[in-house]
């Protein structure tokens, strides 16, 4: 099953905690909430962390983000804001790089490890895809941008397990080509044109990280799994 969405009433006592002068609340909720703090990405962007447990997470990201069309399709085709339409159009091709890198992984990967309650793990993926297809549609104006927005910046954490599975494998991977952090602050400005579009996109951040921790704990729940068997 996905992941359960953060509840209303949590995201509101987030939106009203006081911010540091100059910061957004998307960008303190990735600061509080992103991949960076969950210590099983950690554990795989290190260099002895065992191949099979980078292969689970490197199949695991193709079924969330591999395929299209995905979060930043969806939110470039419903986009209405012609401020971030550059920075749209700059991260999906960026991310076609990703993608790339993905499936190259993958095949270099081979098959997945063998892993108790392996079908109840894909259903958990597919539950959670499902959650962000949803998200990225959604015709409330702000959400498909701020999901948009947390996919970018938390990429980062997924690219370093990216890299250190290339290297593993025995290939350099592509330069990193999605908007950096400081870059997408200016486009966090741009799009949060009123209150109410703000809160909007940062339950679209606040969404998209509570589907990512939840595939950090589900990949960590399968290496606990495999190494007891």
């Amino acid at each position: 099953m996905a992941i359960d969405p953060v509840p209303p009433i949590a995201l509101a006592a987030r939106l009203a905690t006081p911010l540091p002068t100059g910061r957004s609340i998307v960008a303190a909720l990735i600061d509080a909430d992103g991949s960076h703090k969950h210590p099983f990405s950690h554990r795989l962007a290190s260099p002895h962390v065992p191949v099979r447990d980078l292969a689970d997470a490197i199949h695991a990201l193709c079924m969330l983000h591999g395929r299209q069309p995905g979060i930043l399709d969806h939110a470039l085709a419903r986009n209405r804001q012609p401020g971030i339409q550059g920075w749209l159009e700059v991260s999906l091709d960026g991310f076609a790089t990703e993608r790339a890198l993905l499936a190259k992984l993958a095949s270099a990967a081979g098959p997945l490890p063998s892993t108790p309650g392996q079908a109840e793990s894909e259903s958990a993926v597919v539950g959670q895809r499902h959650a962000l297809d949803m998200l990225a549609q959604s015709d409330r104006t702000g959400c498909a941008i701020g999901a948009a927005i947390a996919l970018v910046i938390d990429w980062a954490a997924m690219r370093r397990v990216l890299d250190v599975s290339a290297h593993r494998f025995g290939f350099t991977p592509p330069a990193y080509a999605l908007p950096l952090p400081e870059e997408t602050d200016t486009i966090v400005a741009a799009a949060a044109e009123a209150p109410a579009v703000e809160r909007a996109m940062a339950f679209g951040v606040q969404q998209v990280l509570a589907q990512h921790r939840g595939l950090w704990d589900l990949l960590e729940a399968r290496a606990s799994a495999r190494d007891r068997a």
